[in-house]
């Protein structure tokens, strides 16, 4: 399979730099999500159910994490010119 010019261009290398830094800003939510997340269940439910608890985290940080790499995905996509490369169909080719 071969590389899309796209993918050497200078907006694709500051593209993909951008979606690194904003993983990096998700992953910081997703913690002080999951952080937020356990001290409401430690609130309402005590210390009784680890288990509950591990749930808890594993879900919300999976959740904020996954989020966060598509919506990042969509970013990327548009800043490496892969939107625009794109044809459209509804109109005829000459």
């Amino acid at each position: 399979m071969s590389r899309i010019p796209l993918d050497e261009s200078p907006a694709s290398r500051f593209a993909w730099e951008r979606y690194k830094g904003f993983l990096r800003w998700s992953a910081l939510a997703a913690l002080a999500t999951v952080l937020a997340a356990l001290a409401i269940v430690w609130q309402s439910f005590g210390a009784d159910w680890l288990h509950m608890y591990i749930a808890v985290a594993l879900a919300a940080g999976f959740i904020v994490l996954l989020t966060g790499a598509l919506m990042g995905l969509v970013f990327l996509s548009s800043g490496a010119g892969h939107d625009e490369a794109v044809q459209d169909w509804s109109e005829p080719n000459d």
